[in-house]
């Protein structure tokens, strides 16, 4: 990348020195074309006999003088700025590029992980259940591993799938009446099991909006292995419901490290994860926040994200409130 912003800013400055050259030259051409007409004037005209014939042809001459400065300078400033916003387009769309391979890059390398991941416990726990002769608990309990493993998988492919249908703009909402209270109980049931002793709920009944129940759980699934993947085990993470004049809010608050406030808006972008693969602890694919952000626009609510008091992140959900009956 800095070899090609070296080379790039070198060309860009050669194109400019050249069109700078190229305007002091007609700029030296134009004044040997006025003192050469100016000679011819002088020549073809007495100016002690004819001054008026005279002095209108010279007012011409300067004329055309001025009307060439005023044409090359106008061209080349025109040249120059075509020059300048196509060099800045093409630059920047170049870094996009360059940035977006490098965040695929990092995506591959996470699903990769995210995927090889269950299915090896998931094998190994089969194995085990293939080779040994266990009780009951032992293989209710490898069994209910693998059920864990398979609905990571299970998240993971979702999350997959919801984004491609979003870049092909395929997907239609299911919009019903939805009390928030519910579908965070529902949500919580299943990550509750998952992460025992993590959770604590404070939600205010009767906040009802229209939605698809079935993206909103998943938006706020993502919400929730978010926290758990960024704050330390055994810290609590709270889900909480409140009403703010006509919009009800769900937040999901965490104790982990924080998001800078450098950081707040770009985590949101497709594949965005902050450093790189090989030297970040917490797995994922960088497509969670995104896709709950587009989901939740979807609604017609926004995704924000806060600090926490004294530390960690607090994500709230701004949904519109149902209208009354």
């Amino acid at each position: 990348m800095r070899i090609f912003t070296s080379v790039y800013v070198l060309l860009l400055a050669y194109i400019i020195v050249a069109l700078v050259f190229w305007e002091v030259s007609l700029q030296k051409q134009s004044g040997r074309i006025f003192a050469q007409e100016v000679l011819t004037l002088k020549r073809s005209i007495d100016s002690t006999k004819f001054p008026s014939e005279y002095n209108a042809q010279m007012a011409s001459v300067s004329q055309n003088l001025h009307n060439r400065t005023l044409q090359y300078i106008g061209e080349g400033s025109t040249f120059m700025v075509v020059i300048v916003i196509g060099a800045s387009v093409v630059y920047s769309s170049f870094r996009r590029r360059i940035r977006l391979s490098r965040q695929q890059n990092n995506f591959m390398l996470s699903v990769t992980h995210e995927l090889k991941s269950p299915i090896a416990a998931m094998k190994l726990n089969l194995q085990t259940l293939e080779r040994h002769k266990l009780d009951e608990s032992k293989q209710a309990q490898l069994l209910e591993r693998c059920i864990r493993e398979a609905n990571r998988l299970n998240d993971l492919c979702n999350n997959i799938l919801f984004a491609s249908r979003l870049e092909g703009r395929q997907h239609r909402l299911s919009v019903e009446t939805i009390d928030l209270a519910d579908l965070v109980e529902d949500t919580l049931g299943d990550y509750a099991n998952r992460y025992p002793g993590r959770f604590t709920e404070d939600a205010l009944p009767g906040c009802r909006i229209k939605g698809d129940k079935a993206i909103l759980q998943i938006v706020l699934g993502n919400l929730l292995e978010n926290a758990v993947k960024y704050s330390p085990a055994g810290t609590p993470i709270t889900v909480a419901i409140r009403q703010h004049h006509n919009d009800a809010v769900l937040s999901v608050a965490d104790e982990g490290p924080g998001i800078p406030d450098a950081e707040k808006k770009k985590v949101f972008t497709r594949f965005y994860r902050v450093g790189n693969e090989e030297s970040r602890k917490a797995t994922g694919t960088g497509l969670g926040l995104y896709l709950a952000e587009r989901m939740v626009l979807q609604h017609g609510g926004r995704l924000l994200v806060k600090d926490n008091t004294p530390k960690g992140a607090i994500f709230e959900i701004w949904l519109p409130l149902a209208p009354k009956r």
